[in-house]
């Protein structure tokens, strides 16, 4: 076969992809983006989408949280070459393969050899006309991607629950799938629940429970694996704005739609940034505090911690986060996880700019700033634990998890060299720029060789982007000297505080008036080291940090507890880290009790909370402390 048929092969195998038509003139550089963006190795799939590919999934499935198990079938369409004689999907040993039938019939499959981060490969033998695969199988209770709570572990403490996890690899282990994302699909579902409970997905949902117990979803726009997600538990839905709407549990439903109370403006501010919301609906749900991340960009259904649920709005960054990722990740998406900053740093610099249009320039450097002193902590990690590579943007993880890739290199790095094409070209040009790139790469897939060609084809040229350095941004160590790094006028004053504090000023006396979580934050975390336990108290007694009910200012002040021995705290941390799950919270806290000495203290808290934790979650905390 010669490249060009290949390509249209490829091209044709993928949804919602444009194939390539040979009689038709083509701008040399739209056909070189093809190339690049199907052209790919995905190193943590063993699925052959080039050969055989799904394009759409029936799911039924029937949830018992007495066995902690999934009972489903799984039917998918399928487009296929040709000469292909077999289709992969990828597997974990948490599932119980069934049966398999190929448009009805009995089918010949195979399981082959567990990786320890794949899995394995699950083969079915083809048939010459073969248009359906229908796969009967049953979780076990080890499967990575879910978790099952016990109504204790809920905020109503009522009802069970659970929820599913699946970036970076996990939809594998509660469904078998091609388990890539640049493999795109539609789906149906119906799901079976205890009574009195609700199901929801990354797809059409109710709003109310139902007597039946049996609920039924579309996701009608093409998705990768990773964004299939499934949540049950007893909770509630309140309506927010004309697109936007919250779940959660009765008992924290006041409070969350108090927070979120300014999701719709959040939208209309992204549409006016970058085009149409293409997803209808953009609803959240608060899940149990042991969910392992701020938030998770599932379509239509932003799953997200109650951690960010401070108050006084002050952490809904983190929705900004996730709405901007229904255009960058959702829309467009990393081909590869070794593409993750595409992902991650386009949707950084997205959240920004919505939360620049809300509350001004002043705020969004705030969070710039903050996150300009994330990326400093973690390039000077990776260099002192000989990992050069990983600060690059453009990773290699193969023969690695690729959760490996989500550290603050994808997220800040990402952001700050898009900063810097923003400043070289202009904000006006740059916008224009993403708009069409987001419009006109609408549900696909995207590399970061393909990035680049469209970048340098529709708006740096060659001299440009040669002379910003984009070369060494993308597949360089570290952090290049152009970085443009935030300047917070607020932040200058929260310096000044700090500086008059060390001088002799009382802490009480300090001039700390309507100050956000993120002034706050920038001062905790400029604190000097080695302070006595009567600074610790003065500081403590004047701002009632040990009592905080913002997550983010504890977990900072953790940081200073434990390195400066500051008892009166460890109750709340120890209460804190049972509690919460959040990987972002978990994993500097702990290693600062390793690292000053607490390992026992650590190890003791960490056998109480792990039952508590995600499986994302335990996989950290467990290397990290030896466990």
């Amino acid at each position: 076969m010669n490249n060009l048929s290949c390509l249209v092969l490829v091209l044709t195998l993928f949804t919602g992809l444009t194939s390539c038509n040979s009689d038709k003139p083509v701008k040399e550089d739209k056909v070189e983006i093809q190339k690049e963006t199907m052209n790919f190795e995905d190193k943590h799939t063993y699925a052959k989408p080039k050969e055989a590919v799904i394009t759409h999934l029936d799911w039924k499935a029937t949830v018992d949280f007495e066995t902690k198990t999934i009972t489903a079938t799984a039917a998918y369409n399928i487009k296929r070459a040709a000469s292909a004689s077999k289709i992969i999907f990828d597997t974990k040993d948490s599932l119980d393969i069934l049966a398999v039938r190929i448009d009805g019939k009995p089918a010949n499959f195979e399981i082959g050899a567990t990786d320890k981060f794949l899995g394995a490969p699950l083969t079915v033998e083809l048939t010459k006309e073969a248009k359906q695969v229908e796969i009967d199988y049953k979780t076990n209770p080890s499967a990575a991607a879910v978790q099952w709570l016990s109504p204790q572990q809920t905020a109503n403490k009522t009802a069970p629950f659970l929820f599913t996890q699946s970036q970076a690899i996990l939809a594998r282990s509660w469904f078998p799938i091609q388990d890539g994302p640049g493999i795109r699909f539609t789906y149906n579902a119906e799901v079976t629940v205890p009574k009195g409970m609700i199901a929801l997905m990354s797809a059409e949902n109710p709003t109310e429970k139902n007597e039946s117990g049996v609920y039924t979803f579309s996701m009608k726009q093409p998705v990768p694996a990773y964004l299939m997600a499934l949540t049950i538990g007893d909770v509630d839905y309140k309506k927010l704005g004309a697109h936007t709407g919250i779940y959660a549990e009765s008992s924290l439903m006041e409070k969350a739609a108090y927070e979120f109370a300014e999701m719709e403006d959040m939208l209309v501010a992204a549409e006016k940034l970058y085009g149409k919301y293409q997803w209808e609906v953009y609803d959240m749900i608060i899940l149990p505090p042991s969910f392992p991340f701020g938030g998770m960009e599932n379509p239509r259904l932003t799953f997200a911690t109650p951690t960010i649920i401070a108050g006084d709005r002050s952490l809904t960054a983190l929705v900004a986060h996730e709405l901007a990722h229904s255009w960058s990740g959702n829309l467009v998406t990393n081909a590869t996880w070794d593409d993750f900053w595409l992902n991650e740093g386009f949707t950084v610099y997205f959240e920004r700019r919505i939360m620049e249009s809300l509350y001004g320039k002043d705020y969004a450097e705030m969070l710039a700033q903050l996150g300009y002193q994330d990326l400093l902590e973690t390039v000077d990690g990776y260099m002192e634990d000989g990992q050069p590579k990983d600060t690059h943007l453009k990773l290699d993880l193969n023969d690695r998890n690729p959760d490996d890739g989500m550290s603050d290199i994808a997220y800040e790095k990402g952001y700050f060299f898009l900063r810097l094409v923003e400043n070289t070209v202009g904000r006006e040009k740059f916008d224009v720029f993403l708009k069409d790139y987001f419009q006109g790469n609408a549900f696909k897939v995207m590399t970061t060789e393909a990035f680049i060609i469209h970048l340098k084809a529709n708006l740096l040229d060659s001299t440009t982007y040669n002379s910003i350095g984009a070369d060494n941004w993308i597949y360089g160590e570290g952090l290049p000297d152009n970085l443009p790094a935030p300047n917070s006028n607020k932040f200058e004053l929260v310096n000044a505080q700090i500086e008059a504090w060390k001088e002799g000023t009382a802490a009480n006396k300090l001039t700390v008036v309507d100050w956000t979580s993120h002034e706050w934050l920038h001062f905790i975390r400029n604190l000097p080291m080695g302070l006595s336990f009567d600074k610790m108290k003065e500081l403590d007694n004047a701002f009632k940090f040990t009592k905080s009910g913002n997550s983010e200012v504890l977990a900072a002040w953790f940081q200073h507890t434990i390195k400066n021995n500051y008892a009166p705290a460890n109750q709340v941390m120890k209460d804190f880290l049972i509690s919460v799950g959040r990987r972002k919270f978990l994993t500097p806290t702990y290693t600062a009790l390793k690292e000053s000495g607490k390992m026992a203290m650590a190890k003791e808290i960490y056998k109480e909370a792990r039952p508590n934790y995600h499986s994302v979650s335990k996989q950290t905390m467990d290397e990290l402390l030896g466990f």
